[in-house]
């Protein structure tokens, strides 16, 4: 069964067929980077219009690199919520376009569904229980999976996601954008333990996310000693690889103190890390060395399949459409979809 599917959620325009679930004949990403990076952050009626000059060539493009033709796919699926309306609303109407005008089935993808689900496309035969994190630009969410498409959500963020608070504090440092890459490129030139930064504690105990008192914290430090006052310097380089790199320390040590409680409430015998933040070398290496002291398996996706992209909504939709979960094509986009 071949499934075309289509992810528009944010700033990305992707498509992509997938065979039987498993095997990825194609995956178009369209980066709408360069579009945003002036602003420091994606403005969502520029995402949009983009998405709209896009989406066309782009569809065109994973057709031809598969290999296959429009009447050979036989089901399409794509993102309808979490994102940006308008960015969803582009990807979800041309495949429901294309469903109605081929007379195929579609699939409506959750966003954050398709990142856990990417681990399961590289990574088979996982063990359950599980923990499942997301970690994104617009995502900070765990789950608890007894069982695959199985989801219990611990907790998540209650004010700026890990990849937001990446992309402001680099904005602030006029590091440039997105910032995850750059903080994670520059944080090994700094100490980490240079600058103490708070971790956010959720008075009443859940396992809920904070990042917007880590940001505020960067900021009064900058603030402080008047680093962006200063002219250009070697102490100044210095100073602000220390902080990011101590930013980037603290981030992580927020996550894996989530994951660690979390295990004690939920015991489980593997981790799923997604999303675009799951690229982090330093969050990577961080993961893997507490894990293995913890015995438990964690998995992530390969850099590709991390950030978003349509092959994990091609092939979550392969599974979906097995179980008989088509979407009528008056199915709308719903910006704050949530999962479970």
């Amino acid at each position: 069964m071949l499934i075309l599917g289509i992810e528009t959620s944010c700033d990305e325009t992707a498509a992509a067929v997938v065979r039987d679930g498993e095997e990825i004949l194609s995956s178009v990403v369209s980066s709408q980077v360069e579009v945003h990076r002036d602003y420091g952050g994606v403005v969502p009626e520029l995402a949009s219009r983009q998405h709209i000059q896009n989406i066309c060539p782009v569809v065109e493009a994973a057709l031809g690199k598969a290999g296959v033709t429009l009447p050979q796919i036989d089901g399409f699926s794509a993102t309808y919520g979490p994102g940006l309306i308008g960015s969803l609303l582009v990807g979800l109407s041309y495949a429901k376009a294309l469903a109605y005008a081929l007379e195929r089935p579609m699939v409506a993808i959750n966003h954050v569904e398709a990142h856990i689900h990417a681990v399961f496309l590289e990574h088979r035969g996982t063990e359950f229980p599980a923990l499942a994190m997301v970690v994104s630009g617009g995502h900070t969410s765990l789950f608890y999976l007894q069982a695959q498409f199985s989801y219990q959500l611990l907790g998540s963020t209650r004010d700026d996601a890990a990849g937001e608070a990446y992309d402001k504090v680099a904005k602030l440092l006029r590091l440039g954008y997105p910032g995850g890459p750059v903080i994670d490129r520059l944080s090994p030139r700094g100490n980490p333990k240079a600058v103490v930064l708070p971790v956010a504690k959720i008075s009443d105990g859940s396992l809920d996310f904070s990042f917007s008192g880590l940001k505020t914290a960067v900021l009064r430090w900058v603030e402080r000693s008047n680093l962006l006052e200063e002219e250009d310097s070697e102490a100044k380089q210095q100073q602000i690889y220390d902080l990011v790199a101590s930013f980037q320390r603290t981030l992580i040590k927020s996550l894996m103190g989530k994951i660690t409680k979390a295990l004690r409430l939920h015991p489980a015998k593997s981790l799923l890390v997604g999303g675009g933040v799951a690229c982090n070398q330093a969050l990577r290496k961080e993961f893997h060395s507490r894990c293995q002291k913890m015995g438990l398996k964690v998995y992530f996706p390969s850099l590709e399949l991390s950030t978003d992209n349509a092959a994990m909504v091609a092939s979550l939709g392969y599974y979906k459409l097995n179980r008989g979960e088509a979407a009528p094509l008056d199915l709308d986009a719903d910006a704050s979809l949530r999962l479970a």
